[in-house]
């Protein structure tokens, strides 16, 4: 057998090409949607990708399962478990079957067999991989969001992100009986997940690639609750300090279960001329500044908004940019490929050019972030004269101590809550060192807030000169 993952940093997302050297077949579960890695590694080892999976209807990425199929021809496999809710629509065109617990099928001599492993959704699958048509035990699963290394796929999705209600606790119960199940399987048996350390799809993802089930069954936060089978306590373990799920999650739930117009080829955004520039802008075009905070600061475009080129592009333009208006990158010429391939993994696909530079600016016409001392904040911050916006987690707000009376928005909410941010005093905003913070204004801004501060050296700042923080809850 041929195994390899590729895993994308940013969003901290694995997925799986497989294949069988004697037959030339080749499986993909869970592809982003720029295949060309995929069909490389076909190339490379003179293989045909004639199927392609999904363990579970994606909320973190979409997936490049029917741009894949739709290239190669290879026939789809999708849950068919679930309720109605989330079955997958628009299959029209596709090869496809939609497979139940205990289905299996062959790619080659490699027996590919489907459990439904609910829980994190009601649709999840793990495909289990045996190398040889008469091999009785498993060699690998591909676990999806089901099972990570040291941790559990989160049940709280659909109600954090898709907004129905009253289906997290009962998809962490789902998740016990799966579990329990789950580790009747060898302890040998090769774990390989579908996220990483990074991603908001759980709250405690190792770094490590893969693992085993003997090792999490052993080690994992949740061993000792299954251990002890112990229901009550595993749902409220696995319940508690969730991180924040991105608001973008909702949209990719939808589009992965309803499908994405077909993309052919990656987008190649033009570079625009200053004239054709500031008429996208005007004509209600985003202009997304992918410079780092000082260069932002220092003077930008009225209503840019700040997401730094890196590995967390995709994250926050997830949780910032519309879906409904057209994009435009301010980045050098060889930073577009990159950006637009984060952008099109989460279905932002309205990019309709970049510029390399403000040049055609002059500077009265640029804005710049004023920037405040931990000194100064304090000042005004123990007179009352202004008001301090904490744009860190939960966690990091509540865990790590937040300066007393702080407002606390998640940077990634600004915008939908941006009603409880007064106008008027000024708002000292911060989040540990200063990026999010930045982004944050940026978003304000655009919204049309004038009186923000930036807190230089954010929260890391305001502790090395001795100022207070509390951990008590408001």
């Amino acid at each position: 057998m041929i195994f390899r993952q590729i895993y994308e940093d940013g969003l901290a997302q694995a997925s799986y090409f497989f294949g069988c050297p004697a037959t030339g077949e080749a499986m993909v579960i869970d592809p982003r949607r720029d295949i060309d890695v995929y069909l490389q590694l076909a190339q490379q080892h003179k293989l045909k990708i004639v199927a392609v999976g999904e363990t579970h209807i994606h909320a973190d990425f979409l997936s490049g399962a029917r741009e894949l199929a739709h290239a190669t021809g290879a026939t789809l496999y999708l849950s068919d478990e679930g309720d109605e809710n989330w079955k997958y629509k628009g299959l029209e065109g596709f090869n496809y079957r939609l497979v139940k617990d205990g289905d299996e099928w062959f790619v080659g001599n490699i027996r590919v067999r489907a459990v439904h492993t609910p829980g994190h959704t009601p649709e999840h699958i793990t495909f289990l991989l045996f190398d040889g048509k008469e091999e009785t035990d498993p060699m690998i699963a591909i676990t999806g969001d089901f099972m990570f290394v040291g941790d559990l796929g989160r049940s709280d999705l659909l109600e954090e992100a898709a907004g129905i209600k009253g289906t997290a606790e009962p998809g962490a119960r789902r998740l016990y009986q799966s579990l329990v199940k789950f580790i009747e399987n060898p302890d040998y048996l090769q774990i390989w997940p579908g996220h990483g350390a990074g991603s908001a799809c759980g709250k405690a993802l190792g770094a490590l690639p893969a693992s085993t089930l003997g090792y999490e069954r052993r080690h994992a936060w949740w061993a000792r609750d299954i251990e002890a089978r112990d229901e009550e306590a595993f749902v409220k373990d696995l319940l508690a300090d969730q991180p924040e799920a991105p608001a973008y999650f909702a949209m990719m739930k939808r589009l992965n279960r309803d499908g994405m117009p077909i993309l052919g080829k990656l987008p190649q955004p033009p570079l625009l001329s200053p004239e054709a520039f500031k008429k996208a802008i005007e004509e209600g075009a985003i202009l997304i500044d992918t410079r780092d905070k000082f260069a932002f600061a220092g003077g930008h475009i009225p209503g840019a908004i700040n997401i730094p080129a890196g590995k967390n592009f995709s994250t926050w333009a997830g949780w910032l940019l519309p879906y409904d208006k057209p994009l435009i990158l301010l980045a050098p010429a060889e930073q577009v490929e990159t950006l637009v391939r984060q952008l099109i993994r989460i279905g932002l696909d309205n990019i309709i050019g970049y510029i390399p530079t403000l040049e055609g600016y002059a500077p009265s016409e640029l804005e710049t972030v004023p920037q405040i001392t931990a000194e100064e904040a304090h000042r005004m911050w123990q007179s009352g004269e202004a008001v301090i916006l904490d744009v860190r987690s939960a966690s990091e707000y509540y865990n790590e101590g937040h300066i007393p009376n702080a407002l606390h928005i998640h940077a990634g909410r600004v915008i939908q809550r941006a009603h409880e941010i007064p106008t008027d005093k000024p708002v000292i905003v911060h989040c540990y060192a200063g990026d999010r913070s930045s982004t944050a204004i940026s978003a304000l801004r655009a919204m049309g807030f004038k009186n923000l501060y930036n807190l230089t050296g954010g929260v890391v700042a305001w502790q090395e000169k001795g100022f207070p923080l509390t951990t008590q809850r408001n």
